[in-house]
C-alpha cells in the first residue's frame, strides 16, 4: 500500500515535468536589455537583473557579455536598427537626414544617449550607419582619407546634442534654468561684454531642429575645403 501524503505536504514537482528553461544566447540577452531599457531605462540594465529576468545566475551571463559596458554598447547597436538609412535626396540631404534620424533614436532613450557619448558598439547595425555616412559623403566628393575622420565628428555633433538635449527634458528645473540665462544675456553689460551684448539677441534664438542642421552645415563645409593633416 502507497504510503499516505502527511496532511498539508507540497506537492514535489519532477524536475522532469518541469518546463526547460530556453538556452542563453547573446542574442537573447540583449533582447530581454532592450526590453528593460524600454520599460525602466538604461541604469536598470545591469547583469544581476538581466539574470532575474532569465532565470539564471549572473556568473552565466559573463560567458556572453564581458561586462556592463559591452551590454550597453550591445544595447545602443540593437536600438540603432531603427535609424533611417534610406533618406532620400542628394548626398548633403542625405547625410543630414540620416544623422538627425540617428538623433531621435537617442531622444527616444534619453538614458541611452549619454551613454552612447562613451560606449563603443560595433555591432552591424552601428556599422550599417557609418556605411551610410560614408557612402554620402563618397558622392559629395569628399576624400577617403577625410571623410574617415569626419564620421567621427558628425557622430559626435549628433551623439552631445541628443545627450544635452535629453538631460535636459528630463530635468525638472530646465525651465527655470533657461529662463535663468535669458535673462542673464539679455541684462548684460555692454561695456563689460561688448561682444556677447553685441549678438544677445542670437546667441539664444532659433529652434533646436535648425541649430543642429546648421550645425551639420557647418562641418559638412569644413570637411570639404579642410584637407587632414599630413602623417607624420
Amino acid at each position: 500500500m502507497a504510503a499516505e501524503q502527511r496532511p498539508g505536504a507540497a506537492e514535489r514537482t519532477s524536475r522532469r515535468e518541469r518546463p526547460a528553461k530556453p538556452a542563453l544566447t547573446r542574442s537573447g540577452i540583449i533582447a530581454t536589455a532592450v526590453e528593460v531599457l524600454r520599460a525602466e531605462g538604461l541604469d536598470k540594465v545591469t547583469m544581476r537583473r538581466l539574470a532575474q529576468e532569465l532565470d539564471t545566475g549572473a556568473a552565466s551571463l559573463y560567458v556572453y557579455v564581458r561586462n556592463t559596458a559591452e551590454l550597453h554598447a550591445a544595447v545602443l547597436d540593437e536600438l540603432l536598427g531603427e535609424v533611417d538609412l534610406s533618406v532620400p535626396g542628394d548626398w548633403r540631404a542625405r547625410l543630414i537626414g540620416t544623422l538627425e534620424s540617428y538623433m531621435e533614436v537617442l531622444f527616444r532613450y534619453p538614458s541611452l544617449a549619454r551613454s552612447a557619448l562613451v560606449s563603443w558598439p560595433s555591432g552591424p547595425h552601428f556599422l550599417a550607419l557609418v556605411e551610410a555616412l560614408l557612402a554620402a559623403l563618397d558622392d559629395g566628393l569628399v576624400p577617403g582619407d577625410r571623410a574617415a575622420w569626419a564620421v567621427d565628428l558628425f557622430l559626435l555633433l549628433a551623439t552631445a546634442g541628443a545627450a544635452e538635449q535629453s538631460t535636459r527634458n528630463e530635468s525638472g528645473a530646465a525651465h527655470e534654468e533657461w529662463d535663468a540665462l535669458t535673462a542673464a544675456v539679455q541684462r548684460v553689460s555692454p561695456e563689460q561684454f561688448p561682444h556677447l551684448a553685441a549678438v544677445r539677441q542670437h546667441l539664444l534664438s532659433g529652434p533646436g531642429g535648425a541649430r543642429r542642421s546648421w550645425g551639420f552645415e557647418v562641418l559638412i563645409n569644413g570637411v570639404l575645403h579642410t584637407p587632414r593633416p599630413p602623417s607624420g
